[in-house]
């Protein structure tokens, strides 16, 4: 296993939305991340595909050996994005370690076979579309959390009592079981995934931001 290099100047990949960039440049740490390529061959002889084993170099190349501040959810999601050796079968299809907790929990954080980002408990719960979505809503929920003059924590059967009439989902999450929305003076984060990865309704979890002004609707 061969570590590499680590620039002393955090520079966060390209495609992420303003807010989100600065928050990586800000408020990430780059730590030494290992090669997946060492890797490459005892892997294919394992059976990994190798278009899998591509699949995990390409996420370590983008995101591996970031460290984030913790999620407002999932107690607090990976402690390291990290890939590892890909899991799965030809039938059921493949899914990259995306790094470890940072506390023992009943599931672990993958990397789904469309590139989606999520957990995988009793049952894969795809949180968002990309690691960009997932990196996208630590960062609106940091910027939320620190413009708003009211954060209210909404759990189990009522989140799904929650009036979005007039909230438009925030595109650049990429949400798919959790998702953002976006309302005149507030922000609304859902978390689902718990729910849906332990088949765990009373899992179910809403962060209703508000009080926010414009700037801070939007969040940069």
């Amino acid at each position: 296993m061969t570590g590499n290099s680590v620039s002393p100047i955090l520079v966060a990949p390209a495609g992420l939305t303003r807010r989100a960039k600065i928050f990586v440049e800000a408020h990430g740490i780059s730590v030494p991340r290992q090669g997946v390529g060492g890797h490459r061959d005892a892997w294919i002889k394992h059976g990994i595909p190798a278009v899998e084993v591509d699949r995990a170099a390409a996420f370590q190349d983008r995101w591996g050996g970031l460290v984030l501040p913790p999620s407002p959810f999932y107690e607090g999601g990976p402690r390291i994005l990290d890939a590892d050796c890909p899991e799965g079968s030809p039938s059921e299809g493949w899914w990259i370690p995306a790094g470890d907790c940072r506390a023992s929990m009943a599931y672990g954080f993958m990397i789904g076979p469309g590139e989606e980002f999520g957990i995988h408990g009793s049952c894969w719960a795809p949180l968002h579309a990309s690691t960009d979505g997932w990196v996208e809503s630590l960062a609106l929920a940091a910027h939320a959390g620190r413009w708003a003059r009211t954060i209210t924590k909404i759990t189990g059967k009522a989140v799904d009592s929650l009036d979005l009439d007039g909230y438009e989902p925030v595109p650049e999450v990429q949400g798919l079981t959790d998702s953002w929305w976006r309302g005149e003076d507030s922000l609304i984060a859902l978390y689902r995934g718990e729910a849906v990865g332990l088949d765990a309704p009373q899992c179910l979890e809403a962060h209703i931001y508000g009080g926010l002004d414009k700037w801070g609707v939007q969040g940069g």
